[in-house]
């Protein structure tokens, strides 16, 4: 595993000094987000040299696109808000290659008709549950069509809200164009009893059991037991646990920090390394006693 980060975690006047400042922290993939360049995270329409330019700016400095964003309200209870962001998907994976990436993110939304991270009492709804998989199926179909991969990320204010039921979405999709984004840090929730981090060893090996087989990226961030979300190394979220896991599933993939302010880079990566290097040393020795 690698370390990455959010691109948007920088705010610079070009395109070219934000992947600027990626490299300058000796970082080499990214996950992008559009409004990089100044357009909505989900726009009605790309500029296809402006694509080309950012795919040329990654290029020269030998940076991979790992993703690019596309979240949008999967599940928002108007039918026009769901087929609008359906458009706007259209658009970025017709931009994917001219970008120079393959995966898109997505959020499977809420029934919340305002903030699409924010939880609803009908979250649990058949209908609410209809209603993103008939948006998930047509997002598949633009999939498809365009050749790349979509990633969506269990999350507790969503409608897939735990590594059971992203399980039910890949199940029912059947798609192999539809992966999974692994955040540990979502997949607590301080409100629950039984999703609490005191659990963390269960609830962890609940959902690489389920979704460790189907991961495209993993997320580095971390949570309070208050279940307020911080930056990596703040929290009380069990890395070395974490880590574990995704080196067990075969996650070889960059583990993409976000939720922090560009201040806070330095600390949280030094810290994502110092424990990605301990999950390498743990591996390389349990391979030196197995040799034995």
């Amino acid at each position: 595993m690698r370390s990455g980060i959010f691109a948007k975690t920088f705010s610079r006047p070009s395109v070219e000094e934000v992947l600027e400042a990626v490299v300058g922290y000796d970082l080499y993939e990214t996950q992008f987000n559009l409004s990089v360049v100044g357009l909505p995270s989900m726009p009605a329409e790309i500029d296809p040299l402006l694509a080309d330019r950012v795919r040329q700016a990654a290029v020269e400095r030998n940076i991979a696109l790992v993703a690019v964003s596309g979240t949008f309200n999967m599940a928002h209870p108007n039918e026009g808000v769901r087929g609008d962001g359906l458009h706007r998907l259209g658009v970025i994976a017709g931009a994917c290659q001219r970008l120079g990436t393959s995966v898109i993110t997505l959020c499977t939304g809420t029934r919340d008709r305002k903030n699409m991270w924010r939880r609803h009492p009908d979250n649990g709804t058949p209908g609410a549950w209809r209603d993103m998989l008939a948006t998930m199926q047509e997002a598949l179909t633009t999939a498809e069509e365009s050749g790349i991969t979509l990633a969506f990320e269990p999350e507790i204010n969503n409608i897939v809200d735990s590594a059971a039921k992203g399980r039910r979405l890949l199940d029912e999709m059947r798609s192999p164009r539809l992966k999974v984004v692994m955040d540990a840090a979502n997949l607590f929730d301080a409100e629950d009893p039984t999703r609490r981090l005191s659990r963390s060893k269960e609830i962890l090996e609940e959902a690489f059991d389920l979704l460790g087989g189907d991961l495209a990226l993993a997320h580095a961030k971390d949570v309070k037991r208050s279940g307020v979300v911080v930056a990596a190394g703040k929290g009380d979220l069990d890395y070395d646990l974490y880590l574990k896991h995704l080196s067990e599933a075969g996650y070889a993939g960059p583990l993409v920090l976000h939720g922090l302010t560009e201040k806070q880079v330095a600390g949280a990566l030094a810290f994502l390394r110092e424990k990605m290097a301990g999950t390498a040393l743990g591996g390389a020795g349990m391979a030196g006693e197995a040799g034995r």
